[in-house]
């Protein structure tokens, strides 16, 4: 294990100079440094791919834990309407070019409706890793990216609960998908309830017994904690680990944690663009190169085309949409789970597996270019486009800025806070929590 280690180690590093001296995105270079450490270049691996993909299966947890603690979750509900219109809008749309596509190469419709379903989800951490890179954090239109992505990653629990059913019974079961439906809503309110009234007390309360190493501690718990519970639960353990992190992002800790899971962060993440990496089989590309050509042409068209309307009929403007979009080009852990699901019920045509990992790689390595060239297409965009469309851009970005400043400004609150000032002051859970609190003091007093 030591020795898998060192080799990933050594050979990310040494690649990743070599990109950043090429001055290419660092994730591109883990994914070169998975291919030359792979089972396929040279006919065998150099490290255990088992001990590679539990790494970075870990790696994904951290990303989005650290996702979370950036994202609050008034925020999530602040930007209701463009995660609720820009999801659906993209999931609808890349479903049907999804199923189109394996009709167009004969699929039945059990593997045309699992290729559709690999083909609607973005990867949160590849796009979130490669927004970081592009140094876009801090960009207005972050906020509902991220609130797309988590919608998808809501919908892509219930999406295999549905294509399960359909690859079992070969029809389609309401009642099933309905009682997850609900599961998912009821464990969803308990988490919500849990981070606006227990963690960020209990964070305040023992907050002067919290060093640096309690602190990192006690975060990682309540993360591994959140998996464990979403995976009894059946849902995503990447959710769990997102959710904890947003009820992390609301307590007097959030920055600290933060500073403190970055440097885990960073090589657990560098680990899974590695394991990513390794499943490339430079033979597969050229045996499939036209399928595994026109699928990315499907994920990268289909996903601008309809994350821009998403997001525009969402309410965002016009240049956040495309920024928006040009982010979402690729597939990635759904897609392999999904597949994997296929795969596991003996329905997925084998030829379907080694395309999509492929699309994945292909796109996950343009997505940095892809995005690069959104501002210039908007600009175009807006330069060629008729004068009532122009108009149009024009009108939503006053309204955007204008309900910005009225925000910034404290004169009106979000959805998000009034419902925490609800739950906060309802006479049952007031007198819990204070009866809690009183309950921890006392405590603290005998030990003192």
């Amino acid at each position: 294990m030591v020795q898998d280690l060192y080799i990933l180690m050594i050979t990310a590093a040494v690649v990743s100079i070599l990109f950043k001296f090429l001055k290419q995105p660092v994730v591109l270079g883990y994914i070169v440094a998975g291919v030359l450490v792979g089972p396929y270049l040279f006919g065998k691996t150099l490290v255990n791919p088992d001990n590679v993909k539990q790494w970075g299966d870990i790696g994904v947890l951290f990303v989005l834990f650290c996702i979370g603690l950036e994202f609050r979750l008034k925020n999530l509900i602040s930007s209701g309407k463009v995660a609720a219109i820009g999801a659906l809008t993209i999931i609808a749309g890349m479903m049907l070019f999804g199923y189109g596509v394996g009709v167009d190469a004969n699929f039945d419709m059990v593997n045309s409706l699992f290729l559709a379903g690999m083909l609607c989800m973005s990867s949160t951490t590849i796009v979130m890793k490669a927004i970081d890179e592009a140094g876009w954090s801090k960009e207005r239109f972050v906020k509902g990216a991220t609130s797309i992505l988590i919608v998808e990653d809501v919908v892509a629990v219930v999406l295999m609960v549905l294509l399960s059913s359909i690859a079992i019974r070969h029809q389609f079961e309401g009642a099933e998908l309905a009682s997850k439906i609900l599961d998912l809503a009821i464990t969803l309110v308990a988490w919500f309830i849990c981070g606006i009234l227990i963690i960020p007390t209990l964070i305040r309360k023992v907050k002067k017994h919290l060093n640096d190493e309690t602190l990192i501690i006690l975060a990682l718990g309540l993360c591994l904690g959140m998996v464990l519970t979403a995976e009894e639960a059946g849902f995503s353990s990447a959710l769990g680990a997102f959710v904890m992190g947003s009820i992390l992002a609301e307590t007097v800790e959030s920055h600290r944690i933060e500073k403190l899971m970055t440097p885990l962060k960073n090589v657990f993440a560098a680990i899974f663009f590695i394991s990513v990496g390794m499943l490339i089989n430079p033979a597969t590309l050229a045996s499939y190169w036209y399928s595994i050509l026109w699928v990315s042409l499907v994920i990268i068209i289909g996903m601008i085309l309809f994350g821009t309307l998403g997001c525009w009929w969402g309410g965002q403007t016009m240049r956040d949409a495309m920024l928006t979009s040009f982010s979402f080009v690729q597939i990635g852990e759904f897609s392999f789970i999904i597949a994997s699901l296929g795969t596991s019920l003996g329905v997925l045509n084998p030829v379907v597996y080694p395309i999509i990992v492929a699309s994945s790689v292909v796109t996950t390595f343009l997505t940095p270019y892809i995005m690069k060239a959104a501002v210039p297409c908007y600009t175009f965009l807006y330069r060629h486009a008729p004068e009532s469309l122009r108009a149009k851009i024009d009108r939503r970005e006053q309204q955007v800025a204008e309900a910005e400043s009225a925000t910034s400004s404290g004169n009106t609150k979000s959805f998000g806070e009034k419902v925490r000032h609800a739950v906060r002051h309802t006479f049952i859970t007031k007198h819990l929590v204070d009866l809690f609190i009183k309950n921890m003091s006392a405590h603290d007093e005998k030990a003192e």
